[in-house]
C-alpha cells in the first residue's frame, strides 16, 4: 500500500484551502447543469398506460401521483416469470426511509414492476415496504422507458444509448432484459 506523502500541518491546510477552491467550483459547475437539466422542456405522455396497484384495479398514470404535482417511479426489476425482485433493487427499495419529505414537497415516490400485481403484494409485505407499488404488467409502459429491453417490441435503447453503443462499454455484461432507473414527472 502506498501512503501519502507526510507534510506540515500548514502545508496540509494550503493543500486543503485550494482543493476546496476546486470543489466549490466545481459544485456550482454541476448546480448549473442541474439547473439546465430541469429546464429541459417536458414531453406529453398521453398514452393510457393501465397500472394495478394496491386497490386491486386498474390504476391510469394520473393516478400514480396520488393528487400531488410531482411523481417519482422507481423502475424495480422483476420479471413476470421470477419469484422475487432483483435483489440490487431490493437493497435500494430497502435504505430509501420516509416519504414524509417528499410529501412535504407535494411528491409522491412509487415502484413500478411489470411482474403481476400479487406477486409484487407479497414481496412488499414480505419486505414491510410502505411504498405504493404497481404493476405495469401487459402494458408498454416498462418498454416505451426503456427499462425493459426486449428488440422484438422495441429498438434497444439504455440510458440514452444505442446496443452498439452499450457493446463498446466495460459495463456492458451488465445489461439484461431488466433495468432499474428512475423517471420523474
Amino acid at each position: 500500500m502506498n501512503l501519502p506523502e507526510v507534510v506540515s500541518r500548514e502545508d496540509w491546510l494550503a493543500a486543503r484551502v485550494a482543493l476546496l477552491a476546486e470543489e466549490k467550483a466545481f459544485t456550482k459547475q454541476r448546480d448549473a447543469l442541474n439547473t439546465r437539466r430541469r429546464e429541459l422542456p417536458m414531453v406529453l405522455v398521453d398514452k393510457p398506460y393501465a397500472f394495478t396497484g394496491g386497490g386491486g384495479g386498474p390504476a391510469g398514470l394520473l393516478e400514480l401521483f396520488e393528487g400531488r404535482d410531482q411523481l417519482v417511479v422507481y423502475h424495480i426489476m422483476y420479471q413476470p416469470e421470477w419469484d422475487a425482485a432483483c435483489p440490487n433493487c431490493t437493497g435500494f427499495v430497502d435504505d430509501i426511509g420516509s416519504q414524509t419529505g417528499l410529501h412535504g414537497a407535494n411528491t409522491t415516490f412509487a415502484l413500478v414492476s411489470r411482474a403481476p400485481y400479487d406477486k409484487l403484494a407479497a414481496y412488499k409485505a414480505e419486505r414491510g415496504w410502505q411504498y405504493p407499488w404497481y404493476s405495469s404488467y401487459g402494458s408498454d409502459f416498462n418498454y416505451d422507458y426503456h427499462v425493459t429491453l426486449d428488440e422484438s417490441v422495441m429498438p434497444f435503447s439504455y440510458n440514452y444509448r444505442s446496443k452498439p453503443d452499450w457493446d463498446l462499454r466495460p459495463e456492458a455484461d451488465f445489461i439484461q432484459m431488466e433495468q432499474p432507473s428512475t423517471s420523474t414527472a
